[in-house]
């Protein structure tokens, strides 16, 4: 089995619960999902991608100290990524995923962050394998969208409301009173984009 891979590097993390810890990404190439306002469309394609084994990529990520690695996209749950999480976990690390939730979720994975698209509806299973909720608020409607997948995640997953980078301006006193007014979410940031890393 081998994967297409846009790009692999060692950081820090940016969002949700691991915010600020070192951290080693994965970011598979190929998206189906299609979100208007997406960072990293350059990951949508596979061709002119290399393509690795999970063993390889295990191996790459062994070469840094982190003990967790993020399997992101893209659509990282487009493939089937049993072999992927085994190979890290052979190697010592924690595996998580960050996923819109539109195909199933499939390996052995430790975290997984739930980022349903209105793009493409996600699957009531990958809802239930959530750890962490993360809606993305492009507009005033994306407070609803945020309740509707509330009541399909298990009670302990994290929920956080995240603004659209390009709106973060205009968004930011209408997350601030919702989340005031709803405690059990919280602002998700992205923290990597103020400090100035990958």
């Amino acid at each position: 089995m081998k994967l297409p891979v846009m790009e692999q590097f060692y950081t820090i993390q940016g969002e949700g619960h691991f915010v600020g810890s070192a951290a080693y990404f994965i970011r598979l190439a190929g998206c189906d999902v299609g979100c208007v306002w997406c960072d990293v469309k350059e990951s949508w394609h596979t061709e002119g991608y290399p393509v690795y084994t999970p063993e390889e990529l295990a191996i790459e990520a062994a070469k840094h100290p982190a003990s967790i690695v993020v399997v992101t996209g893209g659509e990282p749950a487009m493939y089937d990524l049993t072999e992927l999480c085994d190979a890290l976990h052979k190697q010592g690390k924690r595996v998580h995923i960050e996923t819109s939730g539109a195909h199933p979720i499939r390996g052995d994975f430790d975290w997984v962050t739930f980022s349903p698209k209105k793009f493409k509806a996600p699957l009531a299973e990958a809802a239930s394998m959530a750890n962490e909720l993360k809606v993305v608020v492009f507009n005033q409607s994306d407070f609803k969208w945020a309740e509707t997948h509330q009541k399909d995640v298990p009670a302990s997953c994290e929920l956080y409301l995240q603004p659209e980078w390009s709106k973060k301006e205009k968004l930011h006193d209408a997350i601030v009173s919702y989340v005031k007014e709803h405690t059990d979410w919280k602002i998700g940031i992205q923290s990597h984009k103020y400090i100035g890393v990958e």
